[in-house]
């Protein structure tokens, strides 16, 4: 779906992705990781066509994404980090809005409002800010474009509508629809996410699935004096650590504990996730 070829960009002489290369595919939930000014929202905005590469090139389902044509655009959705909204109902913005999205779904939205306990009645601009989110993140999902991407979605969402949210968007993934979804807070992608994007040092990193890396490694609990682990850092119960998998067994992965290892610049890490296993990560 999304072809990234040796792209490179940034602002002024700030070169913040570097002859950057990547492929995702339809029928996943892509969590894309970083530290902050890493360049995650320029990724998201190349992708989205919201800027142009200085070299190289993004493609969506073979569409140069900064042409931005109305057919590129009528099947993409795009929820910024920071958001505006007209004042006017939900009910209203869908009826003004709704029908530059071919496949946009009134009966849908009006369900992801109930979901999420937002008035369709009430202007925008008299809700809470993150009632607005929820909102547009609604919205967001009721158009079924082919691709959505979300930058740091849940900034601003208590800990009742991050669970919601997860479960929403979760449900609303079809094997030919792809969802990017950026996020300095790790834990808001536990269970939902199917693979995980590292951005550092210009570069994505890590392109994986989590069963893969579930399969390539293990996280848990080990003594202090141990010394068998490519990562760890101190726990009150010993050291929370990320192992080989030698023996077949498999843990959940504890993607806060992944992330520091990566940006750690473990060599031996990254050399093991990027080997081939049983499908190709990068």
């Amino acid at each position: 779906m999304i072809e990234i070829s040796n792209l490179s960009f940034g602002y002024g002489k700030h070169k913040l992705l570097d002859n950057l290369s990547l492929s995702l595919k339809p029928g996943l939930i892509y969590g894309l990781l970083g530290m902050n000014g890493a360049g995650k929202s320029t990724l998201l905005k190349n992708i989205a066509g919201l800027a142009t590469p200085w070299s190289g090139s993004c493609t969506v389902n073979g569409e140069i994404a900064a042409r931005r044509n109305p057919s590129f655009l009528q099947e993409l959705f795009f929820v910024p980090e920071e958001i505006y909204l007209p004042p006017v109902t939900a009910k209203q913005f869908a009826k003004s809005t709704g029908h530059f999205y071919p496949k946009f779904d009134s009966k849908q939205f009006e369900q992801l409002l109930t979901d999420f306990d937002i008035p369709a009645d009430r202007k925008l601009t008299k809700l809470s800010l993150g009632q607005q989110k929820k909102a547009y993140i609604a919205f967001a999902l009721a158009t079924n474009t082919a691709l959505v991407i979300m930058d740091e979605p849940t900034n601003g969402l208590d800990i009742p509508s991050k669970a919601q949210f997860r479960k929403l968007v979760a449900s609303v993934l079809t094997d030919d629809r792809c969802l990017i979804i950026s996020t300095h807070q790790i834990r808001d992608l536990d269970n939902l996410i199917d693979t995980v994007l590292v951005l550092h040092n210009n570069q994505i990193v890590l392109n994986q699935t989590l069963d893969l890396i579930s399969e390539k490694l293990n996280f848990g609990i080990i003594q202090t004096n141990s010394t068998d682990y490519i990562y760890a850092e101190q726990h009150l119960n010993g050291l929370n650590a990320i192992t080989k998998n030698t023996d077949g067994s498999f843990t959940k992965v504890d993607m806060e504990l992944l992330f520091n290892a990566i940006i750690s610049n473990n060599p031996n890490l990254i050399t093991l996730l990027n080997q081939p296993g049983h499908e190709q990560y990068i």
